[in-house]
């Protein structure tokens, strides 16, 4: 397999160092800036922010109603996460369902995340499918918002948010590099440099590179993945901030597995394959290519107040060549045939424009101080899918299972043809505010008034392939209160309605109405060790009522319909507790520790969606030994409960366990050593939508160097 010699140039260093809380994230570039500098806004807004958690208002998670947990971008390198899946997959209640090897779904709290954002702002991802990785190098963080997402967006479900914090120009003129080589041939550079503009500080800049190239441990698999990020803010007159940013990312993967492992045997007995193997065939591929524009502009008013403008822009392209291998009875014959192939191929593209405009700032009343955000945003997203006939080789059998990557002739294929189209708006007013009632209680409420419109194709491809939809008009509203029990301590509540519109059909072909429910959720958070350290404790509860939920496969209809997926609304609710303890332990050491527990019933009260994890642990703990300074140790994992799917594969119980070793070996350079899955544990996941075996024992060794 041909692989590209890696190129490289790019810019821009490691960020801010965060503070020791999960809750703040001001730097300490301030700190080192000349005093000169101090009066320019844009150091004010690059030295402080903070994370509007839940609600929008720039509050500290400690003073936010629900659960937020974050991984910095020390834990990414650290742990060696250069994929934002992986990232994902160590945080305290996220399940990553990489049911494929260029899909996979998120869950939290029993149910899919379908809201996926950059710096706050995003739509639903399509039934909660996300399609390649983001590389972690261009972001300072990653924040895990878990329950309703409403007031975010307008439209949501009880399960939470993932928010991509970008890298943002710093006031000082610094770089970083590193390079790492691992198993499987991984080849893997990246550049990060920022740049003072003007003598005053008032402007910046920074350029980013990462570019990845490996082969898997799954048969014939290979990634490339080139990921290029450039943002300039500066000042505006004298209370004005502007920020200009594009992000381009080409993503090329040969062999991709499309659609995942049967094991299940007609005897009743489930197969156990090599880690390495796979359905795919060395004539396909899945590329992918982004491009992402924003412009945002700040302005302090009078009093403390501030107007914010951000237009966001994203162009994906889609090319595929592909083979799915299934068995129409859904199981395997004793012997491991029973195999037969589908290929596909097709041309897609995606945009997205988001335009957002708001108003937050302090006001008193009643003798106090409170805080108020209202706002306005219009976010549009089209889809254009093209498929290429098959016009040979449909419904081959396939030999017995493993089998290689040369066993299914590439068909030929017609003329590129129009398969789905389809558009969605959304519009949106909201408003949050939080109100001091008294100096240790205060209230959070909001309100979102949404009006959604779609029309065209099931992003699916079902059979309602040009359904006009009712335009959906809905508010829903958002309320939560927080108490100081003590200066290190507060308890808190909030309760929202939850609103999503769903995609899936019905046997009929007809659209399903949209998931209606309400999320409670209460809970306390303390700070320990001169709140060096935060810890959370949750208990949630939630209902979803018609929630989309797959039923089987149409039939005897003699129509179109016939071989497509049906859904059927049910009504779900989940309760749980969550706990997480998250921050330094002293000067040298840092720890993440996270834990959650489940129960998931459907309309009949029994379990429902087993494959969903009961009870899930994350761990990250690192340190640098006394006796050796230089040196830094960390291990952190995941353990899960057992999961099965009706029908289809279990898993019991298992955990996977992480390690790094870094030994600095100047001031500028840190040699690391990272071994994942430390305990070769063999395990299958992605059981929401099939199998995939997770990864051996593997590891990576990464210079980092400082410039």
């Amino acid at each position: 397999m041909t692989r590209p010699k890696l190129l490289l140039t790019a810019c821009a260093l490691a960020a801010a160092s965060f503070t020791a809380q999960a809750q703040t994230s001001t730097s300490s570039d301030e700190a080192a800036q000349p005093a000169s500098l101090q009066t320019v806004v844009v150091n004010g807004k690059r030295a402080n922010r903070v994370s509007r958690g839940a609600t929008g208002l720039p509050m500290d998670v400690k003073e936010t109603p629900q659960t937020i947990s974050s991984i910095d971008r020390e834990d990414m390198a650290n742990f060696g996460l250069t994929g934002s899946n992986e990232a994902l997959s160590l945080a305290t209640g996220i399940n990553v369902e990489q049911y494929e090897t260029n899909r996979a779904t998120f869950n939290a709290r029993g149910f899919e995340i379908q809201l996926t954002q950059v710096d706050g702002l995003g739509m639903t991802n399509s039934w909660g499918t996300v399609v390649g990785r983001e590389d972690t190098f261009l972001f300072d963080r990653i924040e895990l918002i878990r329950g309703a997402n409403g007031l975010l967006t307008g439209v949501g479900n009880a399960s939470g948010t993932i928010n991509y914090i970008r890298k943002r120009p710093l006031n000082q003129d610094v770089g970083a590099f590193n390079v790492t080589l691992g198993a499987w041939e991984q080849k893997r550079a990246a550049l990060d440099v920022n740049k003072v503009l003007t003598e005053d500080g008032a402007w910046a800049g920074r350029l980013i590179v990462a570019h990845e190239d490996k082969d898997s441990y799954l048969r014939d698999l290979h990634d490339q993945r080139t990921s290029v990020y450039g943002v300039v803010d500066g000042q505006i007159g004298s209370r004005g901030v502007l920020t200009v940013g594009v992000t381009a990312v080409d993503s090329k993967q040969d062999s991709p597995m499309w659609g995942s492992l049967t094991l299940r045997r007609a005897d009743g007995t489930q197969a156990d394959f090599p880690a390495g193997a796979s359905t795919s065939q060395r004539w396909t591929y899945w590329n992918t290519r982004s491009y992402n524009a924003f412009v945002e502009y700040t302005h302090q008013l009078a009093d403390g107040w501030e107007g914010k403008l951000t237009y966001n822009t994203r162009h994906g392209d889609e090319s595929t060549r592909l083979l799915y291998a299934y068995s129409p009875t859904g199981m395997l014959n004793a012997d491991n045939t029973g195999l037969i192939g589908w290929p596909y191929r097709s041309e897609g593209d995606t945009d997205h424009r988001v335009l957002d405009a708001n108003l937050s700032g302090d006001f008193q009343a009643f003798g106090r101080q409170h805080r108020l955000l209202v706002g306005v945003s219009q976010s549009r997203e089209t889809t254009a899918v093209d498929t290429f006939p098959v016009q040979n080789h449909m419904g081959d059998a396939l030999p017995a299972f493993p089998y290689g990557g040369d066993v299914y002739t590439e068909p030929t294929w017609g003329a590129r043809e129009p398969s789905t189209r389809g558009e969605q708006q959304l519009t949106r007013v909201y408003a949050a505010s939080q109100i001091s009632l008294t100096d240790d209680l205060k209230g959070i409420v909001g309100v979102n008034a949404v009006r959604l419109s779609r029309n065209g194709a099931s992003i699916y491809g079902n059979a309602a392939t040009h359904t006009v939809y009712p335009d959906t008009r809905e508010v829903s509203p958002y309320v939560g209160l927080t108490y100081a029990l003590s200066p290190a301590v507060t308890g808190y509540v909030s309760y929202s309605d939850i609103f999503q519109n769903q995609d899936q059909t019905d046997t009929k072909g007809a659209y399903l109405a949209p998931m209606k429910g309400v999320n409670a959720e209460v809970g306390v958070k303390a700070e320990w060790l001169n709140r060096a350290l935060l810890t959370t404790l949750a208990v949630f509860t939630a209902k979803q009522q018609g929630l989309a939920t797959y039923g089987g496969v149409i039939t005897g209809t003699g129509t179109s319909l016939d071989g497509q997926s049906w859904y059927e609304g049910k009504d779900v609710k989940s309760r749980g507790v969550e706990a997480e303890a998250t921050g330094r332990l002293g000067k040298d050491a840092k720890l993440t520790l996270g834990y959650t527990h489940l129960r998931l019933t459907g309309p009949d009260g029994q379990d429902i969606y087993e494959w969903v994890p009961r009870n899930t642990v994350n761990f990250r703990v690192d340190s640098r030994l006394p006796v050796l300074p230089g040196l830094r140790l960390g291990l952190g994992g995941r353990w899960q409960s057992a999961v099965s799917k009706a029908g289809g594969p279990k898993q019991v119980g298992y955990l996977v366990a992480n390690a790094f070793a870094a030994y600095d070996l100047s001031p500028a350079a840190t040699l690391r050593l990272n071994v994942n899955n430390l305990f070769d544990k063999k395990y299958v996941g992605g059981l929401a939508y099939g199998a995939i075996a997770g990864a051996p024992r593997h590891a990576s060794v990464t210079l980092d160097y400082k410039l």
